[in-house]
């Protein structure tokens, strides 16, 4: 994940939550499963500067062992917790557990309200889709007292001239009526278009911008299953029980008129049907609202789940955890399919209802027309009209009662994004300061995943600007989370972090993402040509300030090999880049971005152990002329850099050279040793085994 903070201009495997480029991180990310393949690179330069390349709520890698027992890629987990920190909530726990902070649904009012002010934009677009609509069901309307008054001339015995012009009449009627309804759905169809293109653009600009925090303790479910399957459905509304729900609640309207012009007593007959026609709706809606409520909750879990198991299916795999989440997979699915199942009855049970509601209003309605016939009140043709018009409102009563189905889900789906694109907007900076270089001073920090178990305990830091310091420790001694804190991707629960000489809570999220970049070893490449990827960092880049950036990370020379050199689409669909150079991508986009201070959170990981090598030396070049801060996944990594700091249960228990600290003997002294014993035994080239993960195990 490449994330660069910033100034709304995107970046590296980053992607700015507060700018343009903030919008590709939750577009890609709410996209798609992820795998762990070694050549896949769409992983994690997802989200914005700070929260850096990782989907929206997914706890990757480098968090989910690190706060705080992290584990090395391969013993990062154990096969009873499968590499979490045992003190957090796991995202697939979260997604299971009913009282899991999901991400808020708007109340009814709320939605009507955003509609309502969507719409006022809209008017004269509404005015017409209505005014259409009317006409076309009124001019098909005209249809029954035609057929009536055929019936009259026949019944009369007018002879078949009598006939002509009435059925001419009918012609017209049909081809006028066709017109209008095309045109009329046609508006209506683009109105719901415009409408829904309004409301996922509220929801992706929000969600963009959610605290990393509060996404993760949601589940990547909740918020995946918004931008996909709720925004699905409401499209599929828009688009087909929009247009006919309205046409079939006009024609029930103008129909009871034209009933009541033809005789007040047919009026009052159709209208027996109603009341059982109400209380079905009423039945209806008891039931359905909290079934698709509790389906699209159920369905948000499952696609957590499914995210969390093939996203790590390599650790799956390696700890032999398939039957677990197999299982896992399984409860899920079969909760959303009882849910669906229970949506499915309600359903039946409704239009078993509405068949009784016609059979009344039918019987009703001939029972009428023969009493009033016979009476001579009116003529058979009448009442042959009358019986066609309510004849003709089974078809739009029934698909207006069943669009309710489609109704309910929508409008359940619709809460659930404006619920999102109502969120409050991050708080504003306590003042205007802006960082006078990148220097980095933290004084006394705390920070905790859940109430009672921190995880950093006064934590005292100072990095002077264009340092590089290296944070070490075993697995789970905070390290992670002291480097996301710094960035801002977590809120620190005490202490105070400065930047530049200005406290973050005076520059705000927006000041610290374009003062702090955070690369992990998880980047995504973003679909479309490679030149456009990197201006994610810098807008206005031009081509030679693209190869620079490529030529100080050493990627030069494989970017203008590619089949059309920068201009070679990438990413999903397009040409796929190594992992290597997908983090030579994620450092060209820091070289541009440009931040006073860069962490990078084993941002070499995946690239086994040459390509590390490789990595560390683009990475050395991207730092030159910022502060940097990196946690070592490679203890050479720590030898190399100004300065070490070594954490231990959450506290910084020493600082120093790489020398000094080997002779001091202490806790990096033994990580020190360890990691060349082991290095020795195996007789591996630096940096440990083929896979990058080797010796330097307890270093992480």
């Amino acid at each position: 994940m490449t994330a660069v903070h910033g100034d709304g201009t995107g970046l590296a495997g980053t992607t700015d939550t507060t700018g343009t480029t903030g919008n590709t991180e939750a577009e890609a990310d709410m996209s798609a499963t992820d795998t762990h393949e070694p050549d896949r690179t769409d992983r994690s330069d997802r989200t914005g500067r700070s929260d850096h390349g990782r989907r929206p709520d997914r706890t990757d890698r480098s968090d989910r062992g690190q706060d705080p027992d992290r584990t090395a890629p391969s013993d990062r987990t154990d096969p009873s917790d499968h590499g979490r920190h045992p003190d957090r909530t796991d995202p697939s726990d979260r997604a299971r557990r009913p009282d899991r902070a999901l991400l808020p649904t708007a109340s009814g009012a709320e939605s009507a309200a955003a509609l309502r002010a969507i719409l006022r934009g809209h008017r004269l677009l509404v005015a017409a889709a209505v005014l259409v609509l009317v006409a076309g069901t009124g001019i098909g309307l005209l249809t029954a007292p035609l057929l009536g008054h055929i019936v009259d001339l026949v019944v009369d015995r007018e002879g078949p001239g009598a006939l002509t012009v009435p059925l001419v009449l009918l012609v017209v009627v049909a081809l006028a009526r066709g017109v209008a309804a095309a045109c009329g759905s046609a508006l209506v169809a683009r109105l719901g278009e415009t409408v829904l293109a309004a409301v996922r653009e509220r929801f992706i600009e929000r969600a963009l911008r959610l605290p990393l925090e509060r996404v993760e303790a949601a589940g990547s479910g909740d918020l995946v299953s918004r931008v996909t399957s709720d925004v699905s459905v409401i499209a599929k509304s828009v688009r087909q029980a929009l247009p006919e729900f309205t046409r079939s609640a006009l024609t029930i309207v103008l129909t009871l008129v034209g009933l009541a012009v033809l005789d007040g007593r047919f009026l009052l007959a159709a209208l027996l049907a109603v009341p059982v026609q109400v209380l079905s709706v009423r039945w209806y809606l008891r039931r359905a609202a909290p079934v698709y409520a509790e389906h699209r909750v159920a369905t948000g879990a499952l696609q957590h789940q499914l995210l969390d198991s093939i996203g790590g299916v390599r650790t799956v795999r390696a700890f032999r955890l398939n039957d677990r989440h197999a299982a896992l997979l399984e409860d899920r699915s079969g909760a959303a399919r009882d849910v669906a199942l229970r949506g499915l009855h309600i359903v039946t049970g409704f239009f078993s209802r509405l068949n009784l509601a016609e059979f009344i209003g039918l019987a009703a309605m001939l029972g009428t027309g023969f009493l009033l016939v016979r009476d001579g009140s009116v003529s058979i043709g009448t009442a042959t009209a009358a019986a066609l018009y309510f004849h003709s409102l089974f078809n739009p009563v029934n698909a207006a009662l069943f669009l309710l189905d489609d109704t309910q889900s929508a409008g359940a789906s619709l809460a659930r994004l404006i619920g999102v694109a109502n969120l409050a907007a991050e708080p504003a900076p306590e003042g205007g300061g802006a960082p006078v270089d990148g220097a980095v001073e933290v004084t006394g920090l705390g920070h905790a995943y859940a109430d009672g178990r921190p995880v950093l305990t006064d934590v005292d830091l100072e990095v002077r600007s264009g340092e590089r310091v290296a944070l070490v420790g075993a697995s789970g001694a905070g390290k992670t989370t002291l480097a996301k804190v710094i960035a801002g991707v977590h809120r620190p629960t005490g202490g105070a972090i400065s930047l530049g000489g200005v406290d973050v809570r005076e520059l705000g999220p927006d000041g610290v993402r374009r003062a702090v970049t955070l690369i992990s070893q998880e980047v995504h490449v973003f679909a479309g040509p490679l030149a456009e990827d990197l201006r994610l960092a810098r807008p206005e880049a031009t081509d030679e300030e693209l190869r620079e950036a490529l030529d100080r990370v050493g990627a030069l020379e494989w970017a203008q090999a590619l089949p059309e050199g920068l201009a070679t689409v990438v990413g999903e669909g397009g040409h796929r880049l190594t992992v290597a150079q997908a983090q030579h991508l994620a450092l060209a986009r820091l070289v541009l971005a440009d931040p006073p201070v860069a962490i990078l959170d084993e941002a070499t990981a995946d690239a086994g152990s040459a390509g590390a090598r490789v990595l560390e030396e683009a990475a050395a070049r991207a730092l030159e002329g910022r502060t940097g801060l990196l946690v070592a996944h490679r203890l050479p990594q720590a030898a190399a850099a100004d300065r070490v700091v070594v954490l231990d249960g959450g506290r910084v228990v020493e600082t120093g050279t790489h020398g000094e600290l080997v002779a001091a003997g202490g806790r990096y002294a033994a990580l020190w040793a360890a990691w060349s014993d082991s290095r020795r035994a195996s007789d591996a080239p630096e940096g440990g085994d083929a896979d990058g993960s080797g010796p330097a195990r307890g270093a992480r």
